[in-house]
């Protein structure tokens, strides 16, 4: 039965965790656009639901299965179908959960689509050969689009799900990504942001290298501006960052795990640097791209409190090291949770749950006072912003080079345009 031949299909979709799952929705849904469904929103009444999830925490685990029952609740008749990290490492137990019709694991994404189809009794083209990487980008926003360059890790941090949920490290093609750009591009999308588990660690499965991922992706017409995201310190190369400073489309603004500022949990967690590297990376960026007047850079850092062993003098140092050393823009702050199968769960000195709660709110009062002073630093500078679309009460917002958000009175005409402002 083909699309015209009966009432036509609904679907909803909900996405948990990172830009990887957004990036990923956002391609379910196109395709599933051209086999002529309806993309409805998950509290309606809807023939399918599709359910990407997370396992990123435990508590992402329950929210994913919470999530997967609420949407059956809404319509006890509908399919649903899941898919994400949780999906791959907790399958069994989301199989048996009521409602679940197809669950599809990290190497099954390219099937997600077509089954789910088939499901519906539509006829389906066949699956594109499942490759090396499920190429993805998102197309929800007008002025930015997250392109999935790379997935998976190698790494097995002591903490960490992820290698487990989402394989090893493999990428798209350049020339696929390339040509999903040009595709963001042609919906008026003039910011890119690369997104991968490991981006830098782009290359792994075909060949290819990051610096020239970078360099292709420069030279394709429409984009203006383009964000690396969740880049290892030890990948983010000084070649990499003296191509940037020489004149780019790449913005000042990076995305950067830490984790933790002492060098006994660095290596106890099995990272691949010490704080003393970090803290040079940090400073060759500053270096290469604040010359000649140029804005601060934006750093965005990863720093998970709470793991196994983690003493109150190393969390006083981790504190110290962000504070007087790094001074990032923002940090992302994680309390750790335990994982079962990660080498982490069975270490000793866990550390409780309150002692966690604490020391996650002094790395937030931390990131507050940290981005006050970053955009202090920048007062009276001009910087170029791209206008977001959506009328808030009056007013739109967009975002400098270097990430600092802006607002203004609502003006239909600058949506999706970048113009120069003093911030």
């Amino acid at each position: 039965m083909r699309m015209g031949e009966s009432k036509r299909k609904k679907i909803a979709f909900l996405t948990l965790g990172c830009k990887l799952n957004y990036a990923e929705t956002s391609t379910y849904e196109r395709g599933f656009i051209e086999a002529g469904l309806e993309v409805v929103p998950w509290s309606q009444q809807a023939d399918a639901y599709l359910v990407n999830t997370c396992s990123v925490t435990a508590m992402a685990d329950a929210k994913s299965r919470n999530l997967i029952r609420k949407v059956h609740r809404v319509n006890p008749e509908a399919l649903v179908v899941v898919t994400g990290c949780s999906a791959q490492l907790r399958r069994a137990e989301i199989e048996a959960i009521p409602g679940v019709a197809r669950v599809f694991g990290c190497d099954e994404k390219s099937f997600v689509v077509p089954d789910t189809l088939k499901l519906l009794g539509i006829t389906s083209v066949a699956p594109a050969p499942a490759g090396d990487a499920f190429p993805a980008w998102s197309s929800g926003e007008r002025t930015r689009s997250f392109l999935k360059v790379q997935d998976g890790c190698d790494n097995f941090c002591a903490y960490c799900t992820v290698p487990y949920a989402r394989g090893g490290s493999r990428n798209v093609p350049i020339a696929v990504c390339v040509e999903n750009a040009r595709k963001a591009a042609a919906l008026g999308v003039k910011e890119i942001v690369l997104t991968g588990v490991n981006t830098g660690d782009f290359g792994r499965s075909t060949g290819e290298s990051f610096p020239d991922l970078l360099k292709a992706l420069e030279a394709v017409d429409g984009i203006e501006r383009y964000r690396i995201s969740s880049i290892e310190p030890n990948l983010l190369t000084e070649e990499i960052v003296d191509w940037i400073a020489s004149g780019t489309k790449f913005q000042p603004h990076f995305h950067i795990p830490l984790q933790t500022g002492t060098d006994e949990q660095l290596s106890a967690m099995g990272r691949k640097y010490t704080t003393e590297f970090f803290a040079s990376r940090i400073d060759y960026v500053r270096r290469a791209l604040e010359q000649d007047g140029r804005p601060p850079v934006f750093f965005g850092i990863d720093v998970m409190t709470g793991l196994p062993g983690e003493t109150p003098e190393q969390f006083a140092r981790t504190v110290e090291f962000l504070r007087d050393r790094v001074r990032p823009a923002f940090i992302h702050v994680f309390p750790y949770s335990r994982r079962p199968g990660t080498p982490a769960a069975s270490m000793p000195g866990q550390v409780p749950e309150a002692v966690k709660k604490e020391r996650v709110a002094v790395l937030e009062e931390l990131c507050g006072k940290l981005h006050s002073e970053f955009v202090e630093a920048n007062r009276g500078m001009r910087g170029r912003v791209l206008w977001e679309s959506t009328d808030r009460e009056g007013f739109m917002e967009g975002y400098t080079g270097n990430y600092i958000r802006i607002r203004r009175p609502w003006e239909p005409s600058l949506s999706g345009q970048i113009t120069e402002v003093t911030i």
